[in-house]
């Protein structure tokens, strides 16, 4: 599909460059969500905790928090399943802000966590990554069995690589009832955008993911002992070096550039077979380069690519609003997940 340009996004004045309209929503924008928590337990014997919001006024169940779907009065709504960022969760302001507006609006909603990152750690050895996307696929298939025919997917940055990486894997063959995605601030090309985490003017988000990535196995270390390689995890200056001496070993990659390789969505996108729309903000500080592929977009079928020369990461704060009004990346994925013109080619 052609490249979406020129982008729509307009920032505030206040906010005026990547790393302000990144920073403000992230620490001052306060979304609460009244979340129901289930926990379903995985085949490996672990278990993923799922916050559920519910559509206000979908199919006439107001605001009925019960999430055994279908209902006995009336058909299940649509459903749309959130995969955070790195170290989010539910609560974070990206990911809740769009909760809240997709409830708002009908949808329900299921903001699923990855391992150990629902406040508790989990049971198994490893934890999570950002290619691993057999417990989306497990969610998925949760949602079905509750009832839900029509699905729709939204991922922020590593939330957006998995979302990217497992519809290319599914491709043509992709579950019937998920219909389309949404993706913000993805880095599509995940070395490249390691090393621009390592750029002095983004050290500040590159040292605090690793500080608490090393702080959760730190926490898990305590109560398997002898399990982790402690003495280098302590080491590890820079999320590059944690994950060469953690994630990739932990889960059967050579090193990190083997990880970073076969994890990266961008090789994936050109076999989605869905609308799927991706958002990255040209003055994002976690992306490179390669996560602009406007030629690639221009090639394919089913995705939409949109890079607005604004919007930081994560952020697109509104233009006219405080830190509790609706944001753009909000009004555009409602937008995208309503165009009854949208279909799969």
């Amino acid at each position: 599909m052609p490249l979406i340009a020129p982008s729509s996004y307009v920032p505030p004045a206040r906010l005026w460059n990547g790393h302000l309209q990144t920073i403000i929503p992230s620490l001052f924008r306060k979304v609460a969500v009244d979340y129901v928590r289930e926990r379903i337990e995985t085949p490996d014997d672990d278990f993923l905790d799922l916050d559920w919001g519910m559509g206000q006024g979908a199919e006439g169940r107001g605001k009925n928090t019960d999430i055994s779907c279908p209902m006995p009065h009336a058909p299940c709504p649509i459903l749309t399943i959130l995969s955070h960022g790195l170290e989010g969760s539910s609560s974070s302001q990206y990911l809740a802000g769009m909760v809240r507006h997709l409830t708002q609006n009908g949808f329900d909603c299921l903001a699923w966590h990855y391992r150990s990152c629902s406040g508790e750690l989990n049971r198994q050895e490893r934890f999570y990554h950002i290619g691993e996307t057999g417990d989306l696929h497990f969610v998925i298939q949760y949602a079905l069995s509750k009832g839900y025919s029509t699905i729709y997917l939204i991922g922020f940055s590593a939330g957006g690589n998995v979302t990217l990486k497992y519809l290319g894997e599914q491709g043509k063959t992709i579950e019937p009832a998920i219909k389309k995605a949404v993706v913000f601030s993805v880095p599509l090309d995940l070395m490249g955008s390691a090393r621009r985490l390592e750029q002095w003017d983004s050290l500040v988000y590159n040292h605090r993911f690793n500080r608490t990535l090393k702080r959760k196995v730190m926490q898990k270390a305590a109560v398997m002992p002898g399990v982790f390689p402690m003495d280098a995890v302590r080491n590890a200056r820079s999320i590059r070096e944690f994950d060469n001496l953690f994630t990739a070993p932990m889960n059967g990659f050579r090193d990190v550039t083997d990880y970073y390789t076969r994890s990266s969505s961008l090789q994936f996108i050109p076999t989605i077979a869905i609308p799927t729309l991706i958002v990255n903000a040209k003055n994002d500080p976690f992306l490179s380069p390669e996560c602009f592929p406007a030629t690639l977009a221009r090639e394919l079928p089913n995705v939409w690519m949109e890079f607005p020369e604004q919007g930081g990461h994560c952020g697109f704060p509104s233009k006219n609003g405080g830190t509790q009004s609706t944001s753009w990346s909000e009004e555009r994925a409602l937008s995208f997940l309503t165009d009854s013109t949208l279909t799969r080619q």
